[in-house]
This record gives C-alpha cells, sequence and structure tokens, in this order.
C-alpha cells in the first residue's frame, strides 16, 4: 500500500462524493427518517456499549468508512502488529504493547525470541515487590513501615501511573498515601512530599534511560530530600528508592540496588506503557490482583480488535468516525466527557496517547500530508464541564465531536446522584444531536429578539459509552479501546502513531540554554532577538 496517495484512492473520493450528499443532512431528518437508528447504530463487546448513532452517517457512510480501511490494509497492519513485525520502521522497532497483557502460554516473536515469558517474569518480580510494600515486609532504612508511595516519572512514565490510579482509588490501599511528581517545576516535589516522613516514604523512579532530564532533577532532588532525613546515611538510598529502567549502570551509580530494578523492553513506547513496569506504583496501590483484572481486560479488547469485522469493532469504528470528522467536516479538535470522577485524569491520559501518536504532519514514506492528521483531545469529568465548555460545543462555531462515557452503577452509591449524573449524560448527547429551533422556542413565549439568542442549532455529533461499573478490568478495556483506535486512526492516515520526534527539539535546545541561565558571568547569546533578550531578562531578575 503506498501511504502518500490517500487523498487520490477510491475510497476516498468515493466518501469525497457522498459527503457531499449527506452534510446538510440534520441528525432530525436522520432520525425521522430511521425510527429504529437508536438500536441499529450500536455495537457491543467486552462489556461496552457504543452508541454511535448520534453521528452525520448514515448506513452507506459507514460501509463507505469500512471500505476505506480494508484499502488503507487495517487488517494487514493488525495482523502485523499483533505477530511483532517491525512496523514502527523510523525507529525499527516493532509495537508490542499488546505482549504485555498477553496471558501465559501466548507466543510472540519478536527477533526469533518469544518476549511474553520475559513479560510475565517482570509482573511476578513487580507483584512480588508489590506485596511486601503493601503487608509491611518491605520496611525503610529506620525499619519503619512505607507509608508513603512517590512516582516519579514524566509523559508516559507518569501520566498512565496517574490517571489509572485515580481511576482504581476505590480499590487502593488508603493505608498507603500515593502522590505523582512529573514536573520539573520545583513547586511540584515540594507540594509532594510536604509533611511527609522520609524513613516511611518510598520513590519509584521511572526512567528507561535513566538519564531524563526532568524526572532524574526530581530523583536526585527526592534522593537528597531522603539522605538529609535519615541522618546524611547514603546507604538508605536502597531501602527508599525502586527503579523502572534499563540502564542498570546508572540506576546502580544512583545507589539503587539493581535488584530492585524492573525492565521493559524497546518495544514499548512511553504512551503505550503503563500495563509494563511503568505500572509499579498502581500495582503498589491496588494491589496484583487487580492489575492483573485490568490486564486481562486489557487483553480482552485486544482480542476483539484482532478478530471482530471491521463494521461490528469499536476501536475500528471509532477511529472511522474521527476520520470522517476531521477529514471530510474539518473538525480539529474532539472531546473526551467521563460522567465519572474517577476518570477525572483520563482525558489528560487520553491527549498524550492521541495527540503524541498522530500528531504528524508525513507518512511513513515521508511524503507531506495533504489532508487533516491527529485532532485536539481535550475534556473534563461532567457535570462540571457543563458549567464551563459545553456553552461553544453547543453553540460555539466549531464542530466538537464528543465522546461521553459513562457507568450503569457507582462505586459511591448515595441517595439520588448517580441517577442525576447519568441523567445528565444522556440529555447533553440529546442536546448536542437534535438542539431547539426557533419554532420551539418562541411556544415558549420567549421574546422574538431573544429568540436567536435561545437556538440550538443541534447537529452535533457524539459517541455513548456505557459500560455497567469502572473496576480493574473495565479501565483496561477502555484504554485498549482508545489505543487500537488511533492505531486504526494511524493507519488510514499512512502515518507512524509509535515514534515521537517532536518532542525532542525543545529538550535539545533547553539544555543549551540551561548553563546560560546558570553562567556566573554574563553569556554569549546566540538565539534569536527574543530568545536572547528574555534569557537577559530572567538573569537580571535573579541576579
Amino acid at each position: 500500500m503506498s501511504t502518500s496517495t490517500l487523498t487520490d484512492s477510491p475510497a476516498w473520493k468515493a466518501l469525497q462524493a457522498h459527503h457531499a450528499e449527506v452534510a446538510g443532512l440534520h441528525l432530525r431528518q436522520l432520525f425521522a427518517a430511521d425510527p429504529t437508528r437508536g438500536d441499529r447504530f450500536t455495537a457491543e463487546a467486552c462489556g461496552l456499549y457504543l452508541d454511535y448513532a448520534k453521528n452525520r452517517v448514515t448506513g452507506r457512510t459507514l460501509e463507505l468508512l469500512v471500505a476505506l480501511a480494508a484499502e488503507r490494509g487495517l487488517r494487514g497492519r493488525i495482523d502485523a502488529m499483533f505477530r511483532g513485525e517491525k512496523i514502527n520502521t523510523t525507529e525499527n522497532r516493532a509495537v508490542l504493547h499488546v505482549a504485555l497483557r498477553a496471558p501465559r502460554g501466548e507466543k510472540i516473536v519478536v527477533d526469533g525470541e518469544d518476549v511474553v515469558p520475559g513479560v510475565h517474569e517482570v509482573l511476578d518480580k513487580m507483584a512480588d515487590f508489590a506485596g511486601r510494600v503493601r503487608s509491611g515486609a518491605w520496611l525503610g532504612h529506620t525499619g519503619r513501615k512505607i507509608r508513603n508511595v512517590i512516582n516519579i516519572g514524566i509523559g508516559g512514565s507518569d501520566l498512565g501511573p496517574v490517571m489509572a490510579y485515580e481511576a482504581l482509588k476505590f480499590y487502593s490501599d488508603r493505608a498507603l498515601r500515593c502522590e505523582f511528581v512529573s514536573n520539573v517545576d520545583s513547586d511540584d516535589f515540594a507540594e509532594a512530599v510536604r509533611g511527609l516522613e522520609p524513613a516511611e516514604t518510598l520513590f519509584v523512579i521511572s526512567s528507561k534511560t535513566f538519564t531524563t532530564l526532568e524526572t532524574m532533577t526530581n530523583a536526585r532532588t527526592a534522593r537528597d530530600w531522603v539522605v538529609a532525613g535519615l541522618g546524611g546515611d547514603e546507604s538508605c538510598v536502597a531501602r527508599h528508592f525502586v527503579a523502572v529502567s534499563t540502564n542498570a549502570e546508572k540506576v546502580r551509580e544512583f545507589g539503587i540496588d539493581t535488584a530492585n530494578m524492573f525492565g521493559f523492553w524497546d518495544w514499548v513506547g512511553g504512551r503505550y506503557s503503563m500495563d509494563s513496569a511503568i505500572g509499579l506504583s498502581t500495582m503498589v496501590a491496588v494491589g496484583p490482583d487487580n492489575f492483573h483484572a485490568m490486564l486481562a481486560g486489557f487483553h480482552e479488547m485486544d482480542e476483539h480488535f484482532r478478530t471482530a469485522p471491521f463494521g461490528e469493532n469499536l476501536p475500528v469504528l471509532m477511529a472511522l468516525l474521527a476520520v470522517w470528522y476531521g477529514d471530510f467536516f474539518d473538525a480539529q479538535t474532539a472531546a473526551v466527557l467521563p460522567y465519572e470522577q474517577y476518570l477525572k485524569r483520563f482525558p489528560a491520559y487520553l491527549q498524550q496517547l492521541t495527540m503524541e501518536s498522530n500528531g504528524k504532519s508525513v507518512t511513513l514514506d515521508g511524503d507531506h500530508v495533504d489532508y487533516n492528521t491527529g485532532a485536539i483531545y481535550w475534556g473534563e469529568p461532567g457535570t462540571n464541564g457543563q458549567h464551563s465548555f459545553y456553552q461553544l460545543i453547543h453553540q460555539g462555531t466549531h464542530l466538537i465531536p464528543c465522546d461521553f462515557i459513562g457507568f450503569a452503577k457507582t462505586l459511591n452509591p448515595i441517595g439520588r446522584h448517580h441517577d442525576i449524573l447519568l441523567a445528565n449524560m444522556f440529555a447533553q448527547a440529546e442536546a448536542l444531536a437534535f438542539g431547539k429551533t426557533a419554532e420551539e422556542v418562541r411556544a415558549e413565549g420567549t421574546r422574538e429578539d431573544l429568540v436567536p439568542h435561545r437556538v440550538f442549532e443541534g447537529n452535533r455529533p457524539s459517541n455513548t459509552i456505557l459500560a455497567e461499573v469502572i473496576d480493574p478490568k473495565t479501565l483496561g478495556k477502555l484504554i485498549a479501546l482508545y489505543e487500537h483506535s488511533v492505531f486504526t486512526q494511524g493507519t488510514i492516515w499512512g502515518i507512524n502513531p509509535f515514534d515521537q520526534w517532536g518532542v525532542e527539539l525543545g529538550k535539545v535546545l533547553a539544555q543549551r540554554i540551561i548553563p546560560e541561565l546558570e553562567s556566573q558571568d554574563a553569556p554569549e547569546l546566540k538565539h534569536d532577538s527574543s530568545t536572547n533578550a528574555l534569557i537577559a531578562r530572567y538573569r537580571r531578575m535573579n541576579s
């Protein structure tokens, strides 16, 4: 398949012609023409129910989108990923986050080696360590029990673990306080350790190379904090730090016993790594059984994605709808709106998953694209968002497709709260789809001069994902759903969702600027005039 001819392909041209025919249709018309639409435009798998009836699509739209996926070689790409082929061509790596949740006994071969036994060796080591911390068998340097666990990482080494911890907080050991430090801003570290005892605090340092600037800056600050708090004895580091890394030499230099180093592999991208050793802090918080239940949920969705026909495949359907809006309606953003407070960090997690993966402007062949790729993802839990940004979604000038995520049951049943919460979710999706006409506004007795202000255009598309309850297995399914949707979009666009060269340039320039800020003598600045002036002003303000 040539990755540079998407817009010239027969399926794409058919979709362009179809879009010209249906773009003016309103969801009111589509529902009126098909009384069964709300039942037919749905899919269900792995305990997740997807209602995509409130999308600006017809049966023919879906046929053409599925044809596009077939034409772009999606089935072959899925099979290649699961076989362990090196589909991350710009880094010559396999892409095997699916191996992280493969059951014992499955076989996935990379460079002649079955990687599944190694995955379970690490998982077993994680479970043993988590069990010792949770039971009190692992003690700090002075013999006191660990009561605080602080994960230090950034990007995929932070967003996944903190999201999963917050999502599964109901299932966590409340005797353990868990904190997450990612920002190199000293405020982040200072607030995380405020009021804590070094003798009762364990740090999990997550950095594949053990050289990441932000992570290691925070790690060294944590080391100084522990050593100072325990009388200056540097041998204490071994009982208060563990590492998630592949660089044994650097880990040893830091003072961590390499027996307490948890490894992973170059075929795991950071934003796809939360179910690897990167999730160690999550496992400590919720326990090995719950962590393994989450892995089982991941795997269940993996198998659905791998085997289900495209027209019934939840990740594929969501991806095709994203392509439909991004490339044919020029939608620039997408909102993820979980009506579940435990998922408050889920939109932030998805920002990295989607935008770092598909924020690309060249194809696998190196050609510049002439179509939109990844959208801007954002969101907040309902009902908070309703009182802030929903105004723009309802009556603004931008088309913003929405994913509503809700659960039939709450983990904390209190009075009418959950019914009110879900009623709001269903109502928002309905209001976005159907709006309110000028005639309906007038029928309410509204003054004529106010009618335009109270009209809701509607025709704003959304998906609704409904599951029974937020639990570890369901969380795994949800994450895998979006992972595979991102992969499918990348396949359609012919881009590589698994590299992230765009994050590198700023890092390189920062390493050049740091000594210019810290130099005792005024440095010779060779940046642009704006950057030179900012550096000079910063130095004056700190002199």
